[in-house]
């Protein structure tokens, strides 16, 4: 009821230790707090909070005009409410490298369980897009470590995304990635967030590039294949990301109910679509309450 009873300090604790395992963990993106306990609910490892899904809900691209008020308050908001751990994507860290240590000491306190620095310049554009352009390496270098220093709980996730690999075409864009991932672990950097991978052979040589784990981001529609948990498994992954899929089902469902609406005047021919209040209620815990107060959980819900 309310919130999560685990604390943000054990749910850090609790996903280093799986982290540790080399297992991979499954972290669809949540687009809200309720999203969150569903994916908890449905059996996955942790809850991933994506930048673009945030920018998306205040109306706005994906190119760094969300703030870290914004980021952190929504963070939080949907962190607090599953008992799994939730990374977020932190852009930049909002600033220079003083902004980018404020960033991660307000993100723990948000109680996230980690988060990832990226590497491009700003003003930022999504990751699989066309013209990125990155920060040259000392800068880079200059972000991980003051997030590294600045976080007070050595369990918080320091993740470094780079997103140097579509700068440069072919072979070449690979080995600038897995150069600039080496140089990111030696600043201090947890995990590796190789943004806009090709192919699975492009993850296995970041997996041998470095020896912390590796996240694997697979959004619909961008420029990495779309492989399955088991074919990034069999390849020493250790995290795998849907940041926005979950945000795509729901909005592509909104768009066709709209459609109905327009046509035919109700929803009636949608009603087996709809999450049934019943299944609303039982996720929100909406009979614990009654320990509080008994009149407020009086009824029963038919199917």
């Amino acid at each position: 009821m309310l919130y999560a009873t685990t604390t943000p300090a054990e749910k850090r604790r609790i996903f280093r230790e799986r982290l540790a395992t080399g297992e991979l963990l499954r972290f669809p993106g949540a687009f809200n707090p309720l999203s969150a306990r569903l994916i908890e609910r449905k059996g996955f490892e942790g809850v991933y909070i994506s930048g673009a899904v945030l920018s998306a809900d205040l109306g706005l691209p994906d190119i760094g005009l969300t703030t870290l008020t914004e980021v952190a308050g929504r963070a939080q908001q949907i962190a607090r409410m599953t008992e799994l751990p939730a990374i977020v994507d932190a852009d930049t860290g909002f600033g220079e490298p003083m902004n980018v240590a404020r960033t991660i000491q307000t993100l723990e306190d948000a109680g996230l369980a980690g988060a990832h620095i990226e590497d491009q310049i700003n003003p930022k554009r999504c990751g699989h897009l066309d013209g990125k352009a990155v920060v040259d390496e000392g800068t880079a270098i200059k972000r991980i470590r003051a997030a590294v220093d600045a976080r007070r709980d050595e369990n918080f996730l320091i993740m470094a995304r780079t997103d140097i690999r579509a700068t440069e075409q072919g072979e070449a864009g690979l080995r600038l990635a897995t150069d600039r991932a080496k140089a990111l672990v030696d600043a201090g950097a947890d995990a590796i967030f190789p943004e806009a991978m090709r192919t699975l052979a492009e993850f296995e040589a970041m997996r041998a590039a470095v020896d912390v784990p590796i996240l694997a981001n697979m959004t619909e529609f961008g420029k990495s294949e779309l492989f399955s948990s088991q074919q990034l498994a069999d390849i020493g992954v250790n995290i795998v990301i849907w940041p926005v899929s979950m945000l795509r089902i729901a909005m592509g469902a909104t768009g066709r109910a709209l459609d109905t609406l327009n046509e035919e005047g109700h929803l009636t021919g949608k009603l087996d679509e709809m999450q049934h209040r019943a299944d609303l209620y039982d996720l929100i815990d909406y009979e614990e309450y009654s320990h509080f107060d008994s009149n407020i959980f009086t009824f029963e819900v038919e199917r």
